[in-house]
């Protein structure tokens, strides 16, 4: 008999061994990368074994009988136990996603490792004229001996999982397709390397040390030689302007190329960095070879954009910028769509751009991560940032006891890059700030909460006053910014009022900055819109700390706010370095076991594993926002006719969500009592809104906050 894998639309027939060998070469090849290529190769040929039932051979030719084709190689290598036993998840998820390992009492119908061992499957032994069972006698690699045993475990089993979820996927794709893939994998590491030396040859040529863009030209050309330098991890702190992204770039490329690793990974916290960023990488390396993949990115629309489109779903790119989120929510996932790109981070250079702003609520699980990645996987890691987070208490002693500084001569630098005076004003009443703000020419104020944000722009008078939050949809935020850098670049009157959404990567230059008391790493950002391209002298530039008389936090910064004020308040120099540390040591110190508010660590002992309970609890930013979509742009209005004639999908999603608000749950209420926000359709009344009411969106605040229960319609 000839046993089948998959028919394809030409009528044309896999031979299930033909499947099983394929997946099991790409596999292979996959996990060779962390020296898992048996386990990779033996994880790929027994995946599919249960398609050996007849009853599946009968699904292929017209029978309706379901067939679980999974649980079958699952079972066996849980009979077969060492090794083999890792595999079980890998196999029994490859469809459904990593399971939990369960307990005895498990049932075959919870979906549990322990349940699907107890399940009836269709005789497959019919494998057996076809396959040998590789033989496997130990782990890859040993875990280091204060190692946590079961977190060591499920990070090779989910990397392992990736493996045969991206081989049975290209092995699948290239027969249903006869090998028409649209896949383009672009440039080697070795070209990428020598179009960023062509870039920046000009700038190598300067030895003037006094300069600005020689100062520039000292860091770049010390992170290209450290380039060369082993494996491990790394740190750069440069301060603001001194072109921490090109240089950071040239590291990555020479260390890729010289110890031939895979791709360059760019982790950053939010997605206004990530576009300025990916255009930049673009510009230099050519836009096919950067992969640009967080939420508001859409390659559905356009079919020229195929190729970028298959790269999303794998990494399969040689520089991929992406975000904390995508990054760490996808290392913690069950779903084979998300965790099909793991591997591809495995022998790659990792960028955590602004690195303190890795999530505190997790930060504990993230380290682990990093520390697995550097140990095992063949990865290199560099920690990117103004003002370095203090993990030296929380990262193991053999991973940072031996991180290296890229920037030379760190405290000099900061010195030479010092561009503003920071003033401590204290206690002030909104209306005082207000006036201050009306007195000046060129002026950003960043404020802790949209509303505040709100209200202090409502009262202030006079030309060139923007406002800048989050309560605006992404395109409209965009507009303004253009607007706000024509008028600085021109040098007209420009005030600003805005959330923290500036302080990082937003290309802004002020004579004045305002800040109101938060966390030191936030004021410094916020220092570094001041006088950015230094055209004055730090003595005539000022940034200005306030607190406001009737305080307000947003969740979980009411810690970092305490820490400030006690260390100013105790005359410490905000942007010193060693008021940066102290800061962070007392944050990490005081948040403790919140550093992993939800046990994700505890989820991974004694080898019991919880991937599918932590792949839905880890979440870097809490789901405890509703989206809204504000029709006011004729293209919103065509996504909302869509939306309520077809629904929803994937490639919807991205296109509403370059003209959507994320409402809070409190403010979301009492806008949805009083009608001014409705569901899109009934069939999607939890998950999408509408504004109905255009009145409550402004062209110069966007939503308006100011809702209270008593505005309530009754229909």
């Amino acid at each position: 008999m000839k046993y089948l894998a998959h028919i394809n639309d030409y009528g044309q027939e896999q031979t299930l061994k033909d499947h099983l060998e394929g997946t099991a070469q790409l596999c292979a090849e996959f996990a060779e990368r962390f020296g898992a290529y048996d386990m990779g190769y033996c994880c790929g040929l027994l995946h599919d074994i249960g398609k050996y039932a007849l009853k599946f051979q009968e699904r292929l030719h017209g029978s309706e009988v379901k067939v679980d084709h999974s649980t079958a190689g699952a079972q066996l290598c849980w009979e077969k136990d060492g090794a083999y036993g890792f595999l079980s998840y890998c196999i029994a998820g490859h469809h459904a996603g990593l399971p939990d390992t369960g307990g005895e009492g498990d049932t075959p119908a919870s979906g549990t490792i322990f349940g699907r061992m107890k399940k009836k499957t269709e005789p497959y032994q019919a494998y057996q004229t076809e396959i040998d069972i590789p033989l496997l006698t130990a782990l890859p690699f040993q875990p280091v001996q204060t190692e946590n045993f079961g977190f060591f475990t499920s990070m090779l089993i989910r990397m392992l999982y990736s493996c045969l979820v991206d081989a049975d996927f290209l092995d699948t794709e290239f027969f249903m397709k006869q090998g028409a893939s649209f896949r383009d994998c672009g440039a080697s590491i070795d070209v990428l390397e020598e179009k960023l030396q062509r870039y920046i040859m000009p700038w190598l040529e300067n030895q003037n040390i006094h300069s600005l863009n020689g100062r520039r030209t000292e860091i770049l050309k010390n992170c290209i030689k450290q380039g060369q330098k082993a494996k491990g991890l790394y740190k750069l702190t440069v301060p603001t302007g001194g072109g921490k992204t090109i240089s950071s770039l040239a590291f990555a490329l020479t260390h890729a190329k010289k110890h031939k690793m895979d791709r360059v990974i760019y982790v950053i916290p939010y997605t206004s960095i990530i576009e300025q960023t990916a255009g930049k990488f673009s510009e230099i390396l050519g836009k096919e070879n950067v992969l640009e993949n967080h939420c508001n990115v859409d390659y559905d629309a356009d079919e020229e954009l195929k190729p970028m489109h298959l790269a999303a779903e794998n990494w399969d790119k040689p520089v991929v910028v992406t975000t904390n989120v995508q990054f760490f929510e996808s290392m913690f996932s069950a779903k084979s769509s998300k965790c099909r790109k793991l591997h591809n981070i495995a022998n790659s250079v990792i960028v955590f751009d602004e690195a303190q702003m890795l999530p505190n609520a997790y930060l504990r699980p993230c380290i682990a991560v990093m520390e697995q990645l550097i140990r095992y996987y063949q990865s290199t890691i560099v920690l990117c940032t103004a003002t370095q987070p203090a993990l030296q208490n929380l990262m193991a002693e053999d991973v940072y006891g031996n991180a290296r500084e890229l920037c030379p001569r760190m405290e000099e630098q900061f010195q030479f890059f010092k561009r503003v005076t920071i003033q401590d004003l204290g206690k002030l009443s909104e209306d005082v700030l207000v006036q201050q703000l009306e007195a000046e020419q060129q002026a950003l104020c960043i404020v802790n909460t949209r509303k505040r944000a709100q209200h202090i722009f409502q009262n202030l008078k006079g030309s060139g006053i923007y406002h800048l939050s989050t309560t605006m949809y992404p395109v409209h935020r965009k507009k303004v910014l253009d607007d706000i850098r024509k008028r600085l670049k021109e040098g007209k009157r420009c005030i600003v009022v805005s959330t923290s959404l500036v302080e990082a990567g937003v290309d802004l230059d002020f004579r004045t900055v305002y800040r109101q008391l938060s966390g030191i790493d936030s004021m410094i950002q916020a220092a570094g819109r001041c006088n950015r391209e230094g055209h004055y002298d730090a003595k005539d530039s000022f940034t200005y700390i306030f607190r406001l008389e009737d305080r307000e936090y947003l969740p979980g910064q009411r810690q970092q706010i305490d820490i400030s004020e006690c260390l100013l308040d105790d005359g410490r120099a905000l942007e010193e370095p060693e008021t940066i540390q102290a800061y962070f040591d007392m944050l990490y110190h005081i948040k403790g076991e919140s550093l992993d508010k939800k046990k994700i660590m505890d989820a991974f002992r004694n080898n019991r594993f919880s991937f599918a309970e932590v792949s839905k609890k880890f979440q870097v930013i809490e789901r405890n926002t509703k989206t809204v979509l504000v029709p006011k742009e004729l293209q919103a209005k065509n996504i909302l006719s869509v939306l309520k004639e077809q629904g929803m999908s994937k490639q919807r999603i991205r296109e509403m969500g370059r003209y959507c608000v994320n409402i809070y749950d409190t403010e979301f209420q009492k806008m949805y009592a009083a009608g001014i926000i409705q569901p899109i359709s009934e069939d999607m009344q939890e998950d999408c809104f509408v504004l109905e009411d255009m009145s409550y969106y402004t062209d110069e605040t966007g939503f308006c906050l100011d809702v209270g229960y008593g505005e309530a319609v009754l229909w």
